[in-house]
């Protein structure tokens, strides 16, 4: 599969770093990190996103790379997937302000009818997140804010993160053993 990752500026990096690694032996991933998320990662990670990616076979694009292929809807993707997704990324792809390679990507996405799947980081929700959430789950996307079970029984924080990785895999019909299922 061909796969976007958008990475924007929320709390969640662990959630991109675990996608990526589980998705980039066997599909084609295209990144776009903006510049608050670079710093994010840094802080919660503990590496630069920079330093991270090294060792996978990725296409990494700026945010302002409007030259990239996937901010083309001619150029065929099979997902769009935004982790973590910060409200104001959210609000950019509800209201159509494409502004960045990453809401420009999430549009394309929406308008081509693909998949586009929005793990958006934050709490408390105000009314204003709720309808943008509405409003793009009723355009197609499938709004994923990365709240792990607990019927598993999480260990560590990476079986926390497993499960909603596991979650998103499911939604793009990629077989996986991530986590303990249901029953």
């Amino acid at each position: 599969m061909r796969i976007a990752i958008g990475i924007s500026g929320a709390s969640g990096a662990i959630y991109a770093k675990r996608l990526i690694e589980e998705l980039s032996d066997d599909h084609e991933l295209f990144l776009v990190i903006s510049k608050n998320a670079r710093f994010i990662f840094k802080q919660e990670i503990g590496i630069g996103f920079d330093d991270f990616i090294k060792g996978f076979s990725v296409r990494l694009f700026e945010e302002n790379d409007f030259t990239s292929p996937i901010a083309s809807g001619s150029y065929k993707l099979d997902a769009c997937i935004i982790t973590p997704c910060s409200v104001k990324t959210l609000s950019a792809i509800a209201n159509g302000y494409a502004d960045n390679l990453i809401s420009r990507c999430a549009d394309v996405s929406l308008k081509e009818k693909r998949k586009l799947l929005l793990l958006v980081r934050e709490m408390p929700l105000s009314a204003i997140h709720l309808e943008n959430m509405l409003k793009l789950s009723r355009m197609g996307a499938v709004i994923m804010p990365p709240c792990p079970a607990f019927y598993h029984k999480p260990q560590t924080i990476e079986d926390m993160v497993n499960f909603v990785i596991s979650r998103v895999l499911d939604h793009l019909n990629i077989e996986n053993n991530l986590t303990k299922r249901w029953g």
